[in-house]
């Protein structure tokens, strides 16, 4: 197996937030080649839209010419495209362009019209906003996150409702909902949220109920993979691992330009990997989790345990002690910085053990800030959670005449 250079990147939230792009062996499925479906012309139409749509999204405002030499369709299927996406109304024409001689373009857009509900759900407040197709937030507001998911339904129908108000001049296309726990696409609920402290619990059911808008979930660092890759700089990466570092430690593992959930999507749970059997209790019940030396409450631990304050201040009160240069804050910083680099030498070691395996030998990962504004990223992970329902998978542009040659491949095997 072939794998292409890695590097590692924070991004996602909170103070600490990292991405780790990478081409990681996982467990997939086999192809079984007895039991698979032909390509009809319907997926070429699906495939032709989603390049478009997609590049109309990266690159506006964009002319038909444009989009056709940069995919590599047909003008004429390029002109059918976007009529059509015209007349769904997510396409709007823009402005007049200017040419020497000739005929002058009419550019295309994206209709900032539709737009998407976001929730980013936390253990302390919960955000709930109003985005654009474009990513940009139009209102939010934050509210104490209730004590138990039938109650948080319940407020999170009430305010969406309300905003939904507030914006007659919207269509809605639906929620995306980011979750600090591993949601279970099967059983449509989430099954592991110790930092939430809830139970087993369905949200999306109750929501859909109460809004008559689809809902759709995602773990929080998956959704800070789905930022990085919309709305970052992340569009030519097929492969990565995300690791946001929050209230706790979240890992988003993206392969083959999809993501991995792995079981009852429990892929990426490396901050509940214990590095120290003896270490203090974590909220999942174990000890010594990666989570209990890296995460923000940690670093409020250790300025506890420096005997700072009998009752520690917020992680952001701990940052602006820090920046004042309160010696006890920066060391509770320092301590998280260690623990940090310490599950992360856990995950590059993996990543290295599979690439010195390989025939050719990759480049060591590299760290780097995340593209996706942090504060925003979840928020934004959710925003594309929906988009990529209706624009497909956020195929690099530099793959779009590959795709467009896997369009008339599939036409040459109806």
């Amino acid at each position: 197996m072939l794998w292409r250079p890695l590097f590692l990147a924070p991004g996602g939230d909170g103070w600490f937030a990292g991405e780790l792009r990478v081409r990681i062996l996982v467990l997939m499925r086999r192809m079984n080649f007895t039991d698979t479906q032909v390509a009809t012309s319907g997926t070429a139409r699906g495939i032709n839209r989603g390049i478009v749509l997609n590049l109309i999204r990266r690159r506006q405002p964009i002319s038909r010419a444009d989009l056709a030499r940069v995919s590599g369709l047909q003008r004429s299927t390029v002109s059918l495209i976007t009529e059509q996406l015209i007349r769904e109304k997510w396409v709007i024409y823009g402005p007049t362009g200017r040419l020497p001689r000739g005929r002058r373009p009419t550019f295309l857009q994206l209709n900032e019209k539709r737009a998407i509900l976001v929730v980013d759900l936390r253990p302390s407040i919960t955000t709930i906003a109003v985005s654009d197709v474009n990513g940009r937030f139009l209102s939010q507001q934050g509210i104490p996150t209730p004590a138990d998911p039938q109650t948080a339904a319940a407020k999170f129908s009430e305010k969406i409702r309300q905003m939904i108000g507030s914006h007659p001049e919207l269509v809605f296309e639906g929620i995306g909902i980011s979750v600090p726990g591993r949601f279970d696409e099967h059983r449509q609920r989430v099954l592991f949220a110790p930092n939430l402290k809830w139970p087993e619990f369905d949200l999306r059911g109750p929501l859909e109920k109460a809004t008559g808008l689809q809902v759709d979930m995602e773990n929080a660092a998956n959704a800070c993979v789905l930022a990085e890759v919309w709305f970052g700089h992340a569009e030519k990466t097929r492969d990565m691992v995300v690791v946001t570092i929050s209230e706790g430690v979240g890992v988003g593992m993206f392969t083959n330009g999809q993501l991995a959930r792995g079981l009852n999507g429990m892929a990426g749970e490396f901050g509940h990997v214990p590095l120290d059997l003896e270490g203090p209790q974590c909220s999942c019940k174990g000890h010594g989790c990666w989570e209990v030396y890296a995460s923000n409450w940690a670093a409020l631990r250790y300025y506890q345990e420096s005997g700072a304050a009998s009752n520690g201040p917020s992680f952001q009160v701990l940052l602006s002690l820090a920046e004042s240069g309160d010696q006890m804050a920066l060391k509770a910083l320092d301590r998280m910085a260690h623990g940090i680099g310490r599950g992360m030498r856990m995950v590059v070691a993996v990543i290295q053990a599979e690439v010195e395996a390989a025939v050719l030998v990759g480049k060591p990962p590299r760290v780097r800030p995340a593209a996706a504004e942090p504060s925003v990223a979840r928020l934004r992970g959710a925003v594309a959670l929906v988009l990529q329902k209706h624009f497909g998978p956020s195929a690099p542009v530099t793959r779009l005449r590959e795709l467009a040659g896997a369009r008339r491949a599939a036409l040459r095997v109806q």
